[in-house]
């Protein structure tokens, strides 16, 4: 583990930041207060508590789902461009990333600090006995932090591939040194093992009332279960996971107009699995900077380039509150994304939406060569979103409208690299940075492991190709 983490890691305290919430605050009950938090706080029922907030702003912060991480998928889908100066950034945009790049550094920081506050609470909330520490309350808390570090372990394994496994709080500046990388697969199966430990623990809501989108509950572990094998193409599990979702139709639906998941100062509606809860002010989500124009108080260093402006603007996809509505134009050829415009930063970050639970199963229906199913669920998405039923018909054009349906759907949330690169489509779809006749090695299909690990832990050896 790099002195940077370490370093990072150590500076939990036991303070913590309480947020004073009145009456006409009563919204600010479900979501994640911030908190700063170690294994020093967890000795009764509100000190979990707070731990446990420190978890979620470890995952919301601006190194993670913040925006850091969130730009991985943005810049490497081939749809967004790099308004700004950074070299470093516009690595992503050309596929050229270095393993001295200061963004995978941000963002493996930022991941493992989110790993090892969710081993924290793992660690420690069994042995508070606080009667105020009720059975429910401890499954949950537990619960949820075992979500959370099998979110982080599988946004690890897709970005680098196998990465070193750590499920014990790291204590002193050398606990977790010398631990070599594991597998890939080995990761996504530490994933998954931190799922079937979450999911009996986890809050299983059966009304919207009690359904609580900005936390984990047993219906999100559900969603990154399916997300997970997909990944794996295990199509079965896939297809399994993501109808425990989209058959609970009165938690969760296609919500219509498209953009009337996030329009209008629109949260936690029933289009929504999870997302995260930011207030504005000692919670402030930095992607409205990074997309609004200066004329918003922005500094639009991601931007839809023109292909994508071109797909959103003109038929079918310019329909009446449609997927066009996710960009907006400052003058004739300034466009910029318009998803997270709230001011000051308060918009949610969107990790699970029942569309992609659609889209998850149509593609696993279609890899089983259940094309009827699959175009049931293509076509669902689609007349959400104001377009005719697709006309694809083998197995290979329905995956094919799949992938772009996902492109479209998701096209300012961080889907289209990771998907391209999960199905090995990168390498048709982009060149090779340093020939730009040959495609994409597949090597580049995974992110090299920071540098300044590698230099301050011997255990850790760089991918292959870089």
């Amino acid at each position: 583990m790099s002195l940077t983490y370490l370093k990072i890691a150590s500076l939990f305290s036991t303070v913590a930041l309480v947020l004073s919430l009145s009456a006409c605050e009563q919204f600010l009950d479900v979501a994640p207060r911030e908190s700063i938090a170690d294994d020093q706080t967890i000795v009764d029922q509100k000190s979990a508590s707070t731990a446990l907030n420190g978890v979620y702003s470890a995952l919301a912060s601006g190194g993670y789902y913040g925006t850091s991480f969130q730009s991985i998928g943005y810049l490497g889908g081939g749809d967004i461009q790099w308004t700004g100066t950074q070299s470093q950034v516009q690595e992503f945009v050309t596929h050229n990333v270095r393993g001295d790049n200061s963004t995978i550094s941000t963002v493996w920081s930022a991941i493992y600090v989110t790993i090892n506050r969710a081993n924290h609470v793992i660690a420690n909330v069994p042995k508070v006995t606080d009667p105020l520490l009720t059975d429910a309350l401890r499954n949950q808390y537990l619960g949820e932090a075992y979500f959370i570090r099998a979110l982080a372990y599988f946004d690890l394994a897709r970005t680098f591939g196998g990465v070193p496994i750590i499920t014990q709080p790291t204590l002193t500046a050398t606990s977790n040194q010398g631990i070599p990388r594991a597998t890939q697969a080995e990761i996504y199966a530490q994933a998954l093992s931190d799922l079937d430990t979450a999911e009996p623990l986890l809050p299983n809501p059966t009304t919207v009332q009690t359904n609580d989108r900005y936390r984990a509950t047993r219906k999100a572990a559900w969603a990154l279960k399916a997300r997970l094998y997909l990944y794996q193409s295990n199509w079965a599990a896939a297809e399994d996971y993501a109808t425990r979702l989209i058959s609970d139709n009165t938690n969760y639906q296609l919500v219509a107009p498209f953009n009337a998941w996030f329009a209008n100062n629109a949260r936690g509606t029933r289009e929504s699995v999870f997302e995260l809860f930011y207030n504005g002010t000692t919670e402030v989500n930095g992607h409205r900077g990074q997309w609004q124009p200066t004329a918003n108080g922005g500094t639009r260093q991601w931007a839809p380039n023109n292909e994508l402006v071109s797909l959103l603007t003109t038929a079918p996809n310019n329909t009446l509150n449609g997927r066009n509505t996710l960009i907006a134009s400052a003058n004739p050829t300034t466009w910029y994304g318009n998803l997270y415009y709230r001011s000051p930063g308060s918009d949610p970050s969107y990790i699970f939406r029942i569309a992609e639970l659609y889209l998850i199963r149509a593609e696993a229906r279609a890899q089983q060569n259940k094309l009827s199913g699959a175009l049931a669920d293509l076509n669902a998405v689609r007349a959400r979103a104001g377009l005719a039923a697709s006309t694809a018909t083998s197995q290979s054009d329905i995956l094919l409208a799949i992938e772009n349906e996902r492109r479209l759907e998701f096209a300012l949330e961080p889907h289209r690299w990771f998907d391209l690169a999960r199905t090995g489509r990168a390498t048709t779809v982009f060149k090779d940075p340093l020939n730009n006749t040959a495609a994409l090695p597949s090597f580049r299909l995974l992110l090299p492991i920071p540098i300044s690990q590698i230099q301050v832990d011997a255990a850790l050896t760089q991918n292959a190709g870089y």
